[in-house]
């Protein structure tokens, strides 16, 4: 496995980049989100970035915004998110990463009364958003969310998708899928329904309750379970650790206990 981590969309990235080197990660997953990672930022900064990770040996995959609303229910907004998951994927291309996660398109609490319509739009933007990605030469990972978030939490959802669009590959959030699992078993679900389309897997725990992107250890996620399910698929592939603490000495922390987990049994 190749192992990286998210920075904090408000600490300077060149930071980030030594940190993460210095605690043994193999690569950075840049968050493409405002302030510092909006992509006219990153294309000014684009040598400083590349220069940075080079000097410590490290990959790059890129994180497509999060806060952006493709599906709304008012078509400017949508058009301007859209400008905005184009442009990031060409900026992901530029600086040459291998691979972007795209988050299932956002909407406001107005669009969970009309999801059918929702999910058209969603449909719109990601045939474009995937159009922009085979021209730029980028795999692009869509992600699990999780059930308030209205879909693409059940592996299900991915389904169709993955059908319409045979390149479009998979981001296994694990925290994502431990959020309001009643069953406990939507992990297990992921891996035996899409396992061959995992390239790509963020790492955090949680409480089952919210998105806390908390160290491993904090949470109720039983990592060594986790580790046996990868281990089912052979999955060999990148791991992101998304672990957004003040103490940034947490993202390294939760890797050496991944590891040890993982080499121990």
């Amino acid at each position: 496995m190749k192992y990286g981590a998210t920075n904090l969309a408000f600490l300077p990235i060149k930071d980030e980049i030594q940190r993460f080197a210095e605690m043994g990660f193999d690569y950075l997953e840049l968050g493409l989100d405002a302030p510092t990672g909006h992509y006219t930022v990153i294309r000014e900064m684009k040598k400083e970035i590349l220069d940075e990770l080079e000097r410590h040996s490290m990959g790059l995959v890129c994180h497509l915004p999060t806060f952006v609303c493709t599906a709304d229910m008012t078509e400017s907004i949508r058009k301007a998110s859209l400008e905005e998951m184009l442009n990031s994927v060409e900026v992901s291309s530029e600086i040459g990463a291998s691979k972007a996660v795209l988050h299932p398109a956002m909407t406001t609490w107005l669009g969970f009364l009309a999801m059918d319509r929702v999910r058209d739009y969603a449909d719109e933007a990601l045939e474009k958003i995937m159009e922009q990605a085979e021209k730029s030469n980028i795999c692009l990972c869509l992600e699990n969310m999780f059930p308030r978030y209205g879909y693409f939490f059940d592996p299900v959802d991915f389904l169709e998708v993955l059908e319409r669009f045979p390149l479009i590959r998979l981001t296994l959030d694990v925290g994502h899928a431990n959020i309001e699992d009643k069953t406990g078993k939507r992990l297990a679900e992921f891996i035996r329904v899409l396992g061959k389309h995992i390239s790509h897997v963020h790492i955090s725990d949680n409480k089952g309750k919210e998105d806390e992107h908390l160290p491993l250890g904090a949470g109720n996620i039983n990592f060594k379970e986790v580790i046996r399910l990868l281990e089912m698929i052979d999955y060999n592939d990148t791991v992101t650790f998304e672990i957004f603490t003040p103490d940034r000495t947490y993202p390294g922390e939760s890797l050496k206990r991944f590891k040890e987990m993982k080499n121990h049994g």
